[in-house]
Order: C-alpha cells, then sequence, then structure tokens
C-alpha cells in the first residue's frame, strides 16, 4: 500500500451494491458495506420425516428458492433478529432455537458496551459476489399460521428434507446464492446427504 496507512469506513446500513467490489481498490475515507445475517432452519416432524421450511424470495430481479431470514438491524441482538424476520417473512413465531441454551451476554457490566455470545448451527461468508455478507444458520421451532405471502416472500411452505435435497441436485442456482451453501451443509452434516462434488 505504498507505506502509507489507509482509513476504511466500514458501513452496516441497508443500501445496495450492485457491482463487484474488491477491498483493495477503495481509497482513503471510502464507505465498504458489509451485511451480516441470521437465518433460519426451521424445522419440524411430520409422519417421521423431517420438514424444513423454504419460501420464494420475490423481489425485483430477485427470485429464488431461500430459508427465512435477514439482516441484522443495527446493535440488534442475533436472537432478536431472527425471530423478526422469521415473523416478517412467515407470520410464524420462533419458540426454540437449537443451541440457544448456552447465549451469554455482557448486559450491566458496562452499560456502554455490550455483547452477545451464542452458538449457531453453522456460518456462511461470502467469497466473491456483488455484496459481502456473513450470516449464521439457526436451526428453530416455530407456532403459528403460515402467511401465504411475507415481506417479500411467496410460496411460504413445508418441504421434506427428501425433497429439498432432490430439488438441490436437480438445479442448485434455483436456491439463493447465499443459502445455497448452508442448505448444502446442513443436508450434508445433519442428514447424511452429500452432493456429487462434495
Amino acid at each position: 500500500m505504498d507505506g502509507e496507512n489507509k482509513v476504511y469506513t466500514l458501513c452496516f446500513t441497508h443500501l445496495n451494491v450492485h457491482e463487484p467490489f474488491d477491498m483493495k481498490t477503495l481509497t482513503k475515507g471510502e464507505s465498504f458495506m458489509f451485511y451480516v445475517n441470521a437465518r433460519a432452519l426451521i424445522e419440524r416432524q411430520n409422519r417421521d420425516r423431517t420438514e424444513i421450511i423454504i419460501q420464494t424470495r420475490n423481489k425485483k430481479n430477485e427470485v429464488s428458492l431461500e430459508l427465512p431470514g435477514g439482516r441484522l438491524e443495527l446493535y440488534e441482538s442475533i436472537i432478536d433478529a431472527l425471530r423478526r424476520e422469521v415473523y416478517e417473512e412467515t407470520g410464524l413465531t420462533v419458540v426454540a432455537v437449537e443451541g440457544s441454551h448456552k447465549r451469554i451476554d455482557t448486559c450491566g457490566i458496562n452499560p456502554n458496551f455490550e455483547v452477545e455470545c451464542l452458538e449457531p448451527y453453522c456460518v456462511y461468508q461470502t467469497m466473491k459476489g456483488p455484496v459481502d455478507s456473513i450470516g449464521m444458520y439457526f436451526i428453530c421451532q416455530v407456532e403459528g399460521e403460515l402467511l401465504q405471502e411475507g415481506d417479500e416472500t411467496t410460496n411460504i411452505g413445508w418441504r421434506t428434507i427428501d425433497e429439498v435435497y432432490e430439488r438441490m441436485i436437480d438445479d442448485p442456482r434455483q436456491f439463493s446464492d447465499v443459502d445455497r451453501a448452508g442448505i448444502i451443509y446442513y443436508l450434508k452434516h445433519r442428514f447424511g446427504k452429500e452432493l456429487k462434488g462434495d
């Protein structure tokens, strides 16, 4: 970097980045977008089969199969964001999150700096693409009635693990770019269902 220290501002906002981005091209004082997401693998047992909720993302120029979830708001608890996103997109209330009993926070120690730590099922980080993001997947149970349409979502429904696996084998690109890896990880490590070349 030619001996010059560069200063970068990381912006955790909801601006959209439409062009591929390389951190090395930033100049001093420029902003960089980075998103943090909470994603839900919502499970239930139905006739001795595990099912999860899959929905269709229904945004302009973006139609794909995905899991419920989305971006954390500034200083929002991860679990609160997960519950909010699931409710907004599906109408369901998260009643259990696997591993949440391990959650700790530092609330009450320093009122000016509070942190939470918890164990997700798995995490993702984009390595290439138009937007840099990191996200955490949580296995959840819910209650309530599914919406016909949610916040930019349609076709919200329960799908068997076998159906999800077959759809992934048939055409992995029908799943959202973000959730594809998380679903493949889940199928492999929770159910032993590997994709060819995995």
